[in-house]
């Protein structure tokens, strides 16, 4: 890999990092950089999976202050999201992804605009879930992290807008349980890689760094702007994903 090469991973890392800790939408960044170093589509798609750990890690790292309060939630939901990623590496490595990639551009495009609607959050950001949610959430969250573990573009804002609509919790503290059930498909399906699938680590390294960066800042960004402003933003952003998406699923 040439340093030209590395640069260009290390600055679509820290976008990637930044917008994937802030509206789950790394792999818009990564994914392609990965694509313009000559990586072919699946041992991008797997290395940019091992790379998102990162981001993942930087993530958590900068929310732990929304995260006070979710440790009970989180506690409930994350085998579901560690299921589903495993489901979603081993269906990787063992199918092709025409199926997943029909959906994803509808999906994308109402998670987006479910992000955008308002919901009325606890003035503490706490929420109390009843069972039924919980189970619900927990179903939602497994087939969501199926699909993180299997491809991943967008997941997170399936998750962002799973996470405000039935829990009620601000945008910060949404995001903050989001951050750590992605991180934590991620990184269950990033070790079935590193042990069976061809993983690029000098791709890794240089993206890697970037994304732990930027995964680091997005936190603070979230939890210095305000909501409504913020929700908009991310929810134009999914919703020209998802028009992408759909033309080069269905058009192109």
């Amino acid at each position: 890999m040439s340093w030209s090469q590395a640069v260009l991973l290390f600055a679509a890392g820290i976008l990637g990092g930044l917008c994937g800790s802030i509206a789950g939408l790394a792999s818009v960044a990564t994914y392609p950089a990965l694509l313009l170093t000559g990586l072919p589509p699946v041992t991008a798609n797997i290395t940019n999976t091992v790379s998102l750990v990162f981001t993942g890690v930087g993530s958590i790292w900068g929310s732990r202050p929304e995260l006070r309060g979710q440790g009970t939630f989180l506690k409930r939901i994350l085998p579901f999201a560690a299921v589903g990623g495993i489901a979603g590496a081993v269906l990787l490595l063992s199918t092709p992804d025409e199926g997943f990639e029909k959906v994803v551009p509808a999906l994308l495009a109402f998670a987006s605009m479910a992000i955008v609607l308002p919901v009325r959050p606890r003035r503490d950001g706490r929420v109390e879930r009843p069972r039924l949610a919980l189970a619900v959430q927990g179903i939602a969250v497994f087939a969501v992290c199926i699909y993180g573990g299997y491809f991943g573009a967008a997941a997170g804002v399936l998750l962002l807008a799973l996470f405000l609509r039935i829990g009620g919790e601000t945008l910060a503290h949404a995001n903050a349980a989001k951050n750590v059930v992605l991180g934590t498909a991620n990184g269950v399906a990033a070790l079935i890689f590193v042990v069976v699938a061809p993983v690029q680590w000098h791709a890794v390294i240089a993206l890697g760094l970037g994304c732990l960066l930027g995964g680091r800042l997005g936190p603070v960004v979230v939890r210095h702007t305000p909501d409504k402003p913020m929700r908009i933003a991310v929810g134009i952003a999914g919703i020209a994903l998802a028009v992408k998406l759909g033309y080069d699923t269905y058009l192109h």
